[in-house]
């Protein structure tokens, strides 16, 4: 394929080359030859192998652990593309780290995603695509155009197939979820109950209440990112307790640090499905109840779309 204007240019960070190469593979074209390593004191650099002048560029790279050697990784790739005279340069951050951090949450916190969009603009990028933003406002942190990409299409088609939709409940896991879990329950014509719940401190989860009657229901938490995995073991325990069938999970971001597979793989959770936005850890590949939807076919979609000059809301319509 090619760009509405100049060649179409694939590059990829080290943050999930499993998931870049998919997308190449769906898009038909090679990725992009350069050199992304360390030198001795993890100084990173990088060197692109390719002409890529008047080229319509994509860097493909997730912001994840770890957040701040892939974020460099995605401004260094940027410097060098656009010395290197790229005609346009596209981000496609399937996780974006630091989007927890939208707002000050005390008299003296930072608004860190505010910051790495600042970082992303400067450093020269023209454009940014993304996967389900923890808030839809941060797409006005960046001045420039940014595409918020949803994996609910393929949550949707992969609920479909494999359950009964006359006794499903969508649960979101907390009042902030709300909205996203009322799209899906729309999607899919199913109830829909909250958890109430007070988080303690960070990374802790206390459960308090379940709004809405569950009992006899298979239950499906919808959440865009999963960390801890505590809020979901909790969520899980009381959906039960409250006359559950089953529970399942759908969650964008699979960020499951520390023992979090370990603790999602000892739950009630009868399964946790995720995006491949994150590599995913040798630990979260061998859990038996751990499942990952493959999103290299929407973003490929969106990228083909975006190097044409094609509607990508469209895909969503």
């Amino acid at each position: 394929m090619s760009a509405k204007n100049g060649s179409v240019k694939l590059v990829a960070g080290n943050s999930n080359p499993v998931l870049a190469q998919e997308i190449a593979q769906q898009l038909g074209l090679p990725l992009t030859k350069a050199v992304v390593r360390r030198f001795a004191d993890m100084e990173i650099f990088v060197e692109i192998h390719e002409n890529v002048r008047g080229s319509d560029a994509f860097i493909i790279q997730s912001t994840s652990f770890p957040a701040n050697d892939h974020l460099m990784e995605l401004l260094i790739i940027t410097d060098a593309l656009r010395r290197s005279s790229a005609r346009r340069i596209t981000a496609v951050i399937p996780y974006f780290g630091y989007a927890r951090q939208d707002r000050k949450v005390g008299s003296r916190a930072p608004i860190s995603a505010k910051l790495v969009a600042n970082l992303i603009t400067h450093a020269g990028i023209d454009r940014v695509m993304t996967l389900d933003l923890h808030a839809g406002q941060i797409q006005g942190f960046f001045d420039i155009p940014t595409d918020n990409l949803y994996a609910s299409p393929l949550m949707v088609r992969d609920i479909k197939e494999r359950f009964d939709l006359t006794n499903l409940m969508v649960v979101s896991p907390d009042v902030g979820g709300v909205i996203r879990a009322r799209g899906l329950s729309k999607r899919i014509n199913a109830p829909l109950a909250i958890i109430d719940k007070r988080r303690e401190r960070a990374g802790e989860s206390e459960v308090m209440n379940v709004i809405g009657d569950c009992a006899g229901y298979t239950c499906i938490l919808i959440d865009d990112i999963v960390d801890s995995g505590g809020t979901l073991v909790n969520a899980a325990d009381a959906l039960l307790a409250n006359g559950a069938r089953d529970v399942y999970a759908y969650i964008t971001h699979g960020v499951l640090s520390g023992g979090a597979a370990a603790r999602i793989a000892g739950s009630r959770l009868k399964e946790l499905v995720i995006t491949d936005s994150i590599l995913p850890t040798e630990a979260v590949s061998k859990a038996p109840n751990i499942r990952t939807l493959s999103i290299a076919g929407l973003i490929g979609e969106a990228i083909g779309r975006t190097a044409a000059e094609e509607s990508v809301s469209s895909l969503f319509d």
